[in-house]
């Protein structure tokens, strides 16, 4: 049979836990302020969370670059541009208006060949013999 917890059975275990959280916090910050070189570690700094920069695709681009040609010196290799991307073409004013035409020619000749198009015709159901005869029935 399971225990069945009550509030007050609920609140205690909570205390009693965050005692014991604050107790290793405190062991924690000990044991980072006997580390060298941090004298600043408290336990607040871990609670608190810290903000990440975000760089643009432009700047970790450089960085991206400045990192491989400071191993290409490391390593003793040559340093290479990377390859300029092609610039992108642009359609001229002419183009488009060629583009614009065609495309109406086009619909235009779509729509006079579905004018021209004789409509569909939907036939009617013939009603089956056992509806015929109900109909009759009950028209009597």
């Amino acid at each position: 049979m399971p225990l069945k917890m009550t509030d007050e059975m609920i609140h205690a275990a909570i205390e009693g836990l965050e005692a014991r959280r604050e107790k290793l916090a405190d062991q924690i910050s000990e044991l980072r302020a006997m580390l060298p070189g941090s004298a600043r570690a408290t336990a607040s700094d871990a609670a608190a969370p810290r903000k990440r920069h975000k760089f643009s695709a432009a700047a970790r681009r450089k960085m991206a670059e400045a990192q491989r040609r400071r191993w290409a010196k490391v390593k003793g290799r040559e340093i290479t541009a990377p390859a300029a991307a092609p610039k992108k073409r642009k359609i001229s004013a002419a183009g488009r208006k060629a583009i614009a035409e065609a495309t109406r020619k086009r619909w235009a000749e779509y729509r006079a060949a579905k004018a021209a198009k004789p409509a569909k015709r939907v036939a009617r159901k013939k009603p089956s013999a056992k509806a015929a005869s109900a109909g009759a029935a009950a028209a009597e």
